[in-house]
């Protein structure tokens, strides 16, 4: 196997080539002077022939340099090429974290809005739960339902508040829509979530509501939410959920809201990356759709 001149070599002697200074080539690479020193003696050492001469202060290409030169320059603008061109057609996919219950309740529903606003960006969605490090689950953005101290290290900014409420299928009310919360949960079986991240749900809502949390009954229990709501749904029970999960299917009449939403003091909704992808233009693009739809919920909520 032919022995092959290590790339950094050929940057060192390029640059060296194109500025005239072993001095200049080094800043351009961001290298030291004597790395850029080495790299071109190694360079001549193992193809035996110098390839420099020295004018004055600056050092100028021989013979043997400019015929080198004339056919290294263009494979390397070659290599450089290849690269960008494999980053650009990567830089616009994106994968995007949530709870699963907000991919399949507010984020799919929007999919066309976001596919005319951004046509060129592809997003890929994760549904890690967790804590866990962007980086290394491959993940560009994660947009959190939770609190911003989990996320110390990353650009981490409040998208909105998260709220609490109680909803039933409207069917279950038999058009008696104006039963007050105390009497639905009187009439109807509790449903649950048991999963660490929504247990204090029904405690949240049922002390801003001076309420008795109601005790859970078998076949009523679940571990997420997209369960629950379906279990909701079906008319199975009521449900104490955040609002960004079911929004549409009230909005839709598939679900009715009973008494008035309740702040929830654990979690917020929060737009996550890491600090260096705030360069990015697919990522600053999802950021501003995400802050508009957000805005959105605020103002309409306000209405």
């Amino acid at each position: 196997m032919r022995k092959l001149v290590p790339l950094k070599s050929i940057y060192a002697f390029v640059a060296v080539a194109e500025t005239g200074s072993m001095t200049d080539a080094a800043e351009v690479l961001s290298v030291s002077h004597s790395a850029v020193s080495q790299a071109i003696k190694s360079l001549e050492t193992q193809l035996g022939l110098p390839l420099f001469q020295r004018v004055g202060r600056r050092v100028e290409l021989n013979r043997n340099g400019r015929q080198y030169y004339r056919q290294v320059a263009p494979a390397l603008e070659q290599i450089v090429a290849a690269g960008e061109s494999l980053q650009q057609q990567h830089q616009h996919r994106l994968t995007l974290n949530m709870v699963n219950s907000l991919a399949l309740h507010w984020w799919i529903p929007r999919v066309p809005e976001f596919q005319a606003k951004a046509p060129h960006i592809d997003i890929r969605i994760s549904t890690l739960t967790h804590v866990f490090d962007l980086e290394r689950e491959g993940v560009d953005v994660a947009l959190i339902h939770g609190r911003p101290d989990d996320w110390k290290g990353y650009h981490c900014e409040k998208l909105g508040d998260d709220e609490l409420i109680l909803v039933c299928a409207p069917a279950l009310l038999n058009e008696k829509q104006d039963l007050a919360p105390g009497d639905i949960l009187s009439r109807f079986s509790p449903i649950f979530v048991t999963n660490p991240r929504r247990r204090d749900d029904w405690q949240i809502w049922c002390d801003a509501n001076h309420l008795k949390v109601p005790s859970r009954q078998r076949n009523l229990c679940f571990t997420t939410s997209a369960h629950a709501v379906q279990a909701t749904l079906r008319g199975l029970g009521v449900l104490v959920t955040h609002k960004l999960f079911v929004r549409d299917d009230i909005r839709q009449g598939l679900l009715h809201e009973v008494g008035p939403a309740v702040l929830n003091p654990n979690q917020a909704y929060h737009f996550v990356c890491a600090k260096e992808k705030l360069t990015q233009e697919s990522v600053l693009s999802l950021r501003v759709w995400l802050r508009s739809e957000f805005q959105q919920q605020e103002c309409s909520h306000e209405r």
